[in-house]
């Protein structure tokens, strides 16, 4: 049987939330990265600004950008920002479509 967390990163859409701040080039790279990859997946994505909730910059401000995907933290930029090819990968391998 298949767990929650396989379950929801193998459905039909994908709903991806970008954690960032105005004036962060790396978001501003990663959203583009994210544009690109909506032409190839289902996805609908959102971008929020961690300026605007104490709490999320209080647990992003050194960690941005932050990909979610389907409410799961996937990519969280500590040593290095997530490529697009990267995400392509990560998003086949989770829908079942590695080719």
């Amino acid at each position: 049987m298949a767990s929650a967390e396989s379950k929801r990163l193998q459905s039909d859409h994908i709903e991806m939330i970008l954690y960032g701040r105005p004036g962060c080039h790396l978001c501003d790279d990663v959203e583009e990265h994210i544009r690109r990859l909506a032409k190839e997946f289902p996805i609908t994505y959102k971008v929020v600004d961690i300026t605007l909730d104490m709490r999320l910059e209080e647990k992003y401000m050194f960690t941005i950008p932050v990909v979610e995907i389907n409410g799961l933290e996937a990519f969280v930029s500590v040593d290095s920002v997530v490529a697009e090819e990267e995400l392509r990968l990560y998003l086949q391998q989770k829908m079942g479509k590695c080719e």
